[in-house]
């Protein structure tokens, strides 16, 4: 049975909360004002975000002992100015195990069993950078059931830093605390309604072990071989990691091209460290694997990676791939760079492609061009670039036009750039072509450490639709507009049925949600970005709910839900031109001294309702 994710914060007010907090009705509501607020915002909440086939508990809502703590931002504080494990954490909150003895105990209420977990949490770098490895110990119904082991070897990178984002004495900035630790059960899985204890023991020798979220599953047996099937392993792929399978995965699926077969990737983990430049390419070829927690594509390459190696796996026209995980060594971002990271996948080609459900981990992003192109049902984690970025190629290549691209049903937590993001650049000759006819519908964005849950830079005809975003950590939930200077215009987006919790971090002034238009150096210096908002719920922004910026946007608002921002409902702020067009929206739930709407523009900016 596959669930839909509930992430709301714990900080953040319920569904409940709305109708007893003070409500302000912006103009056109009057009359809505009771379905707006309750009945609406909780069908929109229930229709929100990715269904999963795992379901995740929050470590603060779990039962603590020996010491254990809570660290959480407090609601309508000052907004921070710096990343912190709070920031980072999803709902801003974790819970803090320092001495020995202390633990954070949750309830397995998935009403099924569980065979693996999913550990999100950090522990301390090395002093010199590099990371450490330590245990922390795994108790099922009060009984040690193992060790789990836990690294800060691919987190803790250092913004600014002077030599490299991995050393911590370059007068860096930290950011990127956490990751997460896919743990197979011992023994038993763990029965529905048994109590599953995490707990820092004298063995366990990190100074502190800051606990996150679990994600509970009960992964099935692995597939069965497709007919008509070439195997890797049958063309000399190592399924137990001990010798390099880029060559033999490589001829498989040009074989199966010539053969008009798919390619069958069985159990197992397979390493790809070949130094080549020429990366896999899956073009034109069905390739499975046998499930994302069995069958496993991993890049272990020299760190430093030397020059011009290449990891990403190209997908073009026609090729379909399912059913695998990809993961990498990678220890901070740069695409071919010496940190070892790159895309997970590169899709392009004008005929079409599909990925369902993959699983990527530690690589830059999932870059996703072409034409007609779907991924579905998928997640990713702890990227160190976008989770998925649907873009023209940065070309005028007819490849990579960036049409009609659906992004739909995946999950992405600790993405070091955009979640979910549409990106269309015009180029320095504003050759490339407009990203046109994207859809982003039904994921979830969990705690990005950089940028921004959800993004819209640039484009037409845009869908962003019935997504969950929660706890962004440096910029908005939502950011609409347009990419710098070389940016196409947002000619037109549709937002509706959105759950848009937090935002507004540490990285400047940024807010939930912010819509901007193109810059005024920009190629399209008289382009509006042209907005429509319908029927979301933006909760808890660490700063305004929602920001009108810079110069030229036309803005529609009808019937959204702004309920307990830190700062104003809506701010608009001087020197903004166009029009606001806002009908049966609501500000509730405001701190002290706070306004529903703030238009420092009201000669130039219009609001009508």
């Amino acid at each position: 049975m596959h669930r839909k994710v509930r992430r709301v914060s714990r900080w953040l007010p319920g569904i409940a909360a709305l109708a007893a907090g003070t409500l302000f009705v912006l103009p056109g509501a009057e009359g809505h004002a009771e379905a707006t607020a309750g009945t609406d915002a909780a069908a929109v909440a229930a229709a929100a975000g990715a269904t999963t086939p795992f379901a995740t508990v929050e470590a603060e809502t779990g039962t603590r002992g020996g010491g254990a703590v809570i660290r959480s931002l407090t609601p309508g504080a000052a907004a921070p100015t710096a990343a912190s494990l709070e920031t980072e954490a999803s709902g801003y909150s974790l819970v803090e195990l320092k001495a020995t003895g202390s633990s954070v105990a949750i309830t397995n209420n998935t009403g099924k069993n569980a065979n693996t977990l999913v550990v999100r949490a950090s522990i301390p770098d090395a002093a010199a950078g590099g990371g450490i490895t330590a245990s922390l110990n795994l108790y099922v119904n009060g009984v040690y059931r193992q060790a789990i082991s836990l690294s800060s070897q691919q987190a803790w990178n250092y913004r600014d830093a002077t030599t490299n984002p991995d050393d911590p004495k370059a007068g860096g900035s930290p950011y990127r605390f956490y990751n997460e630790f896919p743990v197979w059960v011992t023994g038993a899985p763990i029965a529905a309604g048994s109590t599953i204890k995490l707990q820092k023991d004298a063995a366990n020798t990190a100074a502190v072990y800051d606990i996150d979220s679990v994600d509970l599953e009960n992964v099935g047996a692995p597939l069965s071989p497709p007919a008509n099937s070439l195997s890797v392993v049958d063309y000399g792929a190592d399924p137990g990691f001990a010798k390099d399978s880029t060559v033999a995965i490589q001829n498989t699926v040009n074989a199966a091209r010539t053969q008009g077969k798919s390619v069958w990737i069985p159990p197992g983990k397979y390493l790809t460290n070949s130094l080549a430049a020429t990366p896999l390419n899956f073009t034109g070829v069905k390739v499975q694997g046998a499930g994302m927690w069995h069958s496993t594509l991993y890049r272990k390459v020299p760190l430093p990676t030397p020059s011009g190696w290449r990891s990403q796996i190209l997908v073009g026209s026609g090729t379909t791939l399912t059913d695998l995980q990809i993961d990498a060594n990678a220890t901070w971002r740069g695409v071919g760079g010496n940190g070892g990271s790159d895309y997970g996948i590169n899709a392009s080609g004008a005929g079409g492609w599909l990925v369902d459900r993959i699983w990527t981990r530690h690589i830059d992003a999932n870059w996703l061009s072409g034409t007609n192109g779907i991924v579905q049902n998928s997640r990713t984690a702890d990227t160190y670039g976008d989770g998925f970025n649907v873009n023209n190629g940065n070309t005028p290549n007819p490849d990579k036009l960036g049409k009609n691209i659906t992004v739909r049903n995946n999950f992405a937590r600790n993405t070091g750039d955009d979640s979910f993001a549409t990106y269309s650049d015009a180029g320095a000759g504003g050759k490339n072509p407009q990203v046109d006819g994207t859809k982003i519908l039904n994921n979830t964005a969990i705690a990005p450490w950089w940028a921004n849950g959800l993004r819209v830079a640039g484009g037409a005809n845009i869908e962003v639709r019935n997504n969950l975003v929660n706890s962004v950590s440096s910029n908005s939930a939502l950011d609409l507009g347009v990419f710098g200077d070389t940016g196409n215009p947002l000619t037109s987006v549709t937002v509706s049925g959105n759950v848009l919790n937090g935002g507004g971090g540490w990285n400047g002034t940024r807010h939930g949600v912010r819509i901007s238009s193109p810059s005024s150096t920009s190629q399209f210096p008289t382009a509006y970005s042209n907005v429509t908002m319908t029927d979301n719920v933006l909760r808890g922004s660490l700063r305004a709910g929602l920001y009108i910026d810079k110069s030229r946007v036309n803005v529609t608002l009808k019937n959204n839900t702004i309920d307990r921002p830190a700062k104003q409902g809506i701010w608009v702020p001087s020197g903004v031109t166009g029009t606001g067009t806002f009908t049966g929206n609501t500000v509730t739930n405001l701190f002290p001294g706070q306004v529903a709407t703030q238009n420092d523009s009201p000669a130039t900016f219009k609001i009508t309702g």
